[in-house]
């Protein structure tokens, strides 16, 4: 039988089977299974398991926002001073942490009307911590069951993670904060089930054996023409990301050293502000848990698509237009005044497209171009259309990749102006498949220049 991971049978006999068949004496007389019971534990179902894994990864998130809230209440620091209001608020940034949005309503300047909004805008450092205590509730669900038994683990702990969902909407809203109900439920569920596949399947080695399928006897069955595609598909989408990851990088560049340049400007801002010690501290850990949003509306300034710091608003490399902003430090780094050569920034992404497209090379998998060659006899056409398909394809992937991320990290605070937060995604995805398309191209044709010959190294 194909399992998860390479050990032995969880148990090899329950302890209460023991004590049924033993007497009291009996069992007495054989301390090492009293021993085993004590150190491994009564064992359980794999769905109990799976969703006291699950309790555990609620509960532990849940204790990272309770204590830095409790201790803003003890020191005066919410408007609201009860008890119950510091609580609501710790399962109200619960639910944020897994993108949930929040819907909030206040009353307007006049004083009677109320005016209401939805609360999309996630900090994306924020769900990164339940994904890795997903990650580790995936492993040792992993360790506790075979590969055929995997699926009764995970399936208790996304149940019981959703149902702590429910149960965290339902007891943090307020008159001012409304929680959606399917979002408290859907969201987290997301988050754990995306920790807990990852983390099984890092426990098991593989895919294939995590589904209990070998892939190796799996493609073996298969013909040569789709074992040449699957390559090929595999190694664009490897490459893909390559392109994706590369581009990623040169804007965390570009970020550090905007934010080191304006290091002054923000300074400012905190005086001006004089947030106090604790104020202080919640506010530089509310911008680090930005700064995974400040690297993708980085990248998307880069591309040329820009991004909103509200509705009217407009970020790019070729134009800026920037209204009424709140006093946040990091926003002193905005690029304003003139930006005369500003555009050849744009030029970045492409320099990603050529990663690409020398990581490409060096992996050897264009099949779809020994495809052409066989079917067209002039090898500077069929050289040219596969190098074309090639940047068209993996320009494609990362600009779908990048229209993901630009997705999930724009947003709105509800209410105001700032309703319109971060880069537009298909723009943005658009501008990174030209910009990466046309990197892939040069990559692809230049890398067996800068590639050593061993022939004539030999």
């Amino acid at each position: 039988m194909s399992r998860a991971v390479e050990r032995k049978p969880r148990v090899e006999m329950a302890p209460w089977t023991v004590m049924k068949k033993n007497s009291k004496a009996a069992v007495f007389n054989k301390p090492r299974q009293l021993i085993r019971v004590f150190r491994d534990g009564i064992p359980l179902p794999l769905v109990v398991q799976g969703a006291l894994e699950a309790l555990q990864v609620a509960l532990m998130l849940a204790l990272l926002f309770v204590l830095p809230v409790f201790g803003i209440w003890l020191g005066g620091g919410l408007a609201n001073g009860s008890l119950e209001s510091s609580l609501q608020l710790s399962g109200q940034l619960w639910l944020k942490a897994h993108g949930a949005p929040l819907g909030i309503s206040s009353l307007a300047s006049d004083g009677v009307t109320e005016v209401s909004g939805l609360v999309t805008l996630t900090p994306l450092l924020f769900p990164v911590i339940p994904f890795l205590l997903a990650w580790r509730a995936g492993r040792r669900i992993a360790r506790a069951s075979y590969a055929d038994q995997l699926w009764q683990g995970i399936a208790g702990a996304l149940v019981a993670y959703g149902l702590f969902g429910f149960i965290t909407g339902f007891a943090v809203r307020t008159s001012d904060v409304r929680p959606e109900t399917w979002a408290s439920i859907l969201m987290p569920v997301l988050v754990l089930g995306l920790g807990v596949v990852i983390g099984t399947r890092r426990e098991a080695g593989s895919w294939s054996r995590l589904i209990g399928v070998e892939s190796v006897e799996w493609l073996s069955q298969a013909s040569q023409a789709s074992r040449w595609a699957g390559s090929y598909v595999a190694a664009v989408a490897k490459a893909s990301l390559v392109a994706f990851l590369s581009a990623i990088a040169l804007a965390g560049v570009v970020l550090a050293i905007t934010l080191f340049m304006h290091w002054a400007d923000g300074s400012n801002v905190y005086q001006q502000l004089r947030p106090g010690l604790i104020g202080g501290i919640v506010l530089t850990l509310a911008q680090l848990a930005m700064i995974p949003n400040l690297v993708i509306w980085t990248l998307s300034w880069l591309s040329g698509a820009g991004f909103s710091i509200g509705i009217g608003s407009q970020l790019t490399p070729l134009e800026t237009t920037v209204g009424p902003l709140p006093a946040v430090p990091f926003l002193a780094a905005l690029p304003t005044g003139s930006l005369n050569g500003a555009w050849l920034f744009m030029l970045l992404p492409v320099v990603a497209g050529v990663a690409a497209g020398w990581w490409f090379m060096r992996e050897g998998e264009n099949h779809f171009d020994d495809w052409l060659d066989r079917k067209i006899p002039m090898r500077w056409l069929s050289a040219s259309l596969s190098t074309l398909f090639l940047g068209l394809v993996i320009g494609l992937g990362a600009g779908l990749l990048t229209a993901l991320v630009s997705f999930i990290s724009g947003g709105s605070i509800g209410i105001g102006r700032l309703v319109e937060i971060g880069p537009h995604m298909w723009l943005t995805g658009a501008w990174i498949a030209l910009e990466v398309g046309v990197g892939v191209i040069i990559g692809y044709l230049v890398s067996p220049y800068l590639e050593p010959d061993p022939v004539l190294e030999n």
